[in-house]
């Protein structure tokens, strides 16, 4: 290992090509760089506690006209994403680089910031505009329509980046040889 592990983090509303983007960086970086996603630790929930005050909770509404899915974490929700920040140090701090794909939508990065100190950290900020995380959000079938419209406007407000991608101009494999460039990945 040459110094502290290396640290990619992706920040982006749900459908704006964040986990795309870490696969291509994981095919062109000179270095093995573990994917850390957010969704992977959704999916360690039980089924019943998928859609459920004590974990996430959806709130489905309209603004403008158009749907809008609204996400309230509850104290079950809110600290198992803790627990991925607190495994992103610790793979960090046993010498793994890791891309990490994550939708920050309250004082998250500050968390990151404390607990990812004494590592190289790269925040990337990965845009697209609202009438394409919609397309995607519906051509997925995955999603909840509605949510990228109220992630969008939160994702990114009060942040600032290392690098800034946006996922509707450049391919996923653009933006990641990107990243690999700037940060001599």
């Amino acid at each position: 290992m040459d110094g502290p592990a290396r640290i990619v983090l992706l920040n982006g509303a749900g459908s704006a090509g964040k986990s795309s983007i870490a696969r291509a960086l994981q095919a062109i970086a000179g270095r093995p760089l573990l994917h850390v996603q957010m969704d992977a630790f959704f999916d360690m929930l039980p089924a019943a506690y998928r859609d459920h005050p004590d974990t996430f909770a959806f709130e489905t509404g309209v603004a403008d006209g158009h749907p809008v899915v609204a996400i309230r974490a509850g104290p079950v929700g809110a600290r198992l994403m803790r627990g991925m920040r607190r495994s992103v140090a610790a793979l960090a701090g046993a010498g793994n680089d890791l891309v990490v794909d994550d939708v920050m939508l309250g004082d998250e990065m500050a968390d990151y910031d404390a607990l990812l100190a004494g590592f190289r950290v790269f925040k990337v900020g990965v845009f697209a505009p609202l009438a394409v995380l919609e397309a995607r959000e519906a051509a997925r079938g995955d999603r909840l329509i509605g949510l990228a419209r109220w992630q969008v406007e939160r994702v990114h407000a009060g942040r600032t980046y290392d690098l800034e991608v946006d996922g509707s101009v450049l391919t996923a494999a653009e933006c990641a040889a990107q990243i690999a460039e700037r940060f001599r990945l």
